[in-house]
């Protein structure tokens, strides 16, 4: 974009289109989940291709095919299908139960909130999956406060702490996987500077979970583990620290878990297949609604829409912090209009790529931006589906839960810190050899 294009703001309407099915029929039927997400991002996209009579059909066709075929989306969706499969492999073999049996054992029973906060953050990491570790660990922490004094939504809440940690960091979550590619970073980079923003508002939470929480006891049925089920988890984490290509960390994975469930008679060689394909189906709508996303982002940028939102976002933003923040609020305003994490950066990421790219900001900094500030959001938002479901499990309010959502807050509190202060100051030479690769 050129300091004297404005852009052109009607190229938007495809986007409003979107927002205007999307949260009107959450209002409308008091369930933001009713209208299909990809039939009203389909009807969004047939809006864009209907604007611009000064191109052809078929060439507004070709623009929305080759944005939805970039490379990085294709990569960002083989991807989300190799880290369903992983997932759902890992935990038809009894990964999680394992790991969640294990650390119950070893946490004191005293300090049970605390545990249930850290191994939502480990299950969420290994699994990439806020909703999934909501689902396994949400009973246990009903169970906890049925057996003492600690509110129900102080539980869910460390729950859903834990859960977005992961959903935050993990190699394999679809926030990460949207907010790496779409900033052209490296998963392990960005990793790095993330979990260093994240890291005091866990520490700090768990410190408030222990003190809020102290002299309550339950008496907590010890049931078996086995180490070999805890592995693949392991062997995932490692890997991708170690830099290891995500593709070949993940099949290992899927390839790893699937022995173990064999050698323990929890699968049969079919078994292990039939879970391969249904973790990756359960990847289908979430990587067909980064494909269309991206198609439709490409006419409205083509139309002018995203140089309009580059202009507005940055007319008052004289500096790089002020790019910073200008990448938190536009992720954070799209999730709150969304009620999605994942989508929001996928919408959000092309817009911040820009405007990191004006700014001079380091891409692993604003991809950690857009995860950060989308999950603080997610984790808040009463008609988000991770407090929904917490809440239907311990049939509560979901705004029962806010005042204990400690965890969510502190990380936008550490994120906002982080751009205060400039953190991290990446060495010039990284930045330089950054500038030379690109």
């Amino acid at each position: 974009m050129t300091a004297h294009n404005k852009g052109n703001p009607w190229a938007l309407i495809p986007f409003v289109v979107f927002l205007i099915l999307f949260i009107g029929s959450g209002i409308i039927t008091k369930d933001f989940y009713s209208f299909p997400v990809l039939v009203a991002i389909s009807i969004a996209s047939a809006v864009a291709l209907s604007m611009n009579r000064k191109e052809s059909f078929d060439q507004k066709v070709e623009i929305f095919c080759k944005g939805a075929g970039d490379s990085n989306i294709m990569l960002m969706v083989i991807i989300f299908l190799l880290a369903g499969a992983f997932s759902e492999v890992a935990n038809g073999m009894g990964a999680v139960e394992s790991t969640v049996n294990f650390a119950l054992a070893v946490f004191p029973q005293n300090l049970l909130m605390v545990g249930i906060f850290i191994i939502a953050c480990f299950i969420s990491l290994s699994m990439g999956t806020s909703m999934g570790t909501i689902v396994a660990l949400a009973p246990i922490g009903v169970g906890i406060s049925e057996q003492t004094d600690i509110a129900l939504a102080l539980s869910m809440a460390a729950v859903i702490g834990g859960a977005m940690f992961g959903d935050n960091l993990s190699f394999i979550s679809d926030t990460t996987i949207a907010a790496v590619r779409t900033q052209g970073t490296k998963m392990k980079d960005k990793f790095k500077v993330n979990f260093f923003i994240v890291l005091p508002a866990a520490i700090i939470t768990c410190g408030i979970l222990g003190i809020l929480t102290i002299g309550e006891q339950a008496a907590i049925t010890q049931h078996s583990y086995n180490w070999l089920k805890i592995l693949p988890y392991l062997c995932v984490l490692i890997t991708a620290l170690a830099g290891v290509n995500v593709f070949v960390v993940l099949s290992v994975g899927i390839v790893f878990a699937g022995i173990i469930g064999l050698a323990d008679g929890s699968y049969k060689l079919l078994d292990v297949i039939q879970k391969t394909g249904d973790g990756m189906a359960g990847m289908y709508e979430i990587s067909f609604l980064a494909i269309l996303i991206a198609g439709m982002v490409a006419v409205i940028q083509h139309n002018g829409g995203i140089d309009f939102l580059l202009h507005v976002v940055t007319q008052k933003s004289k500096s790089k912090k002020g790019a910073e923040f200008s990448i938190a609020g536009l992720v954070g305003l799209t999730n709150l209009s969304t009620a999605n994490n994942t989508i929001s950066i996928i919408i959000a990421g092309p817009l911040a790529k820009n405007i990191a790219e004006r700014y001079g900001i380091d891409p692993r900094k604003s991809a950690s931006l857009l995860d950060v500030f989308a999950c603080c959001v997610q984790g808040l938002i009463p008609y988000g589906a991770q407090l929904l479901a917490a809440a239907g499990v311990a049939r509560i309010s979901p705004i029962s839960i806010l005042p204990y959502s400690y965890y969510p807050i502190l990380i936008g509190i550490c994120g906002v810190i982080a751009i205060l202060i400039g953190y991290p100051r990446f060495k010039a030479k990284d930045i330089e050899v950054k500038e030379r690769a690109s």
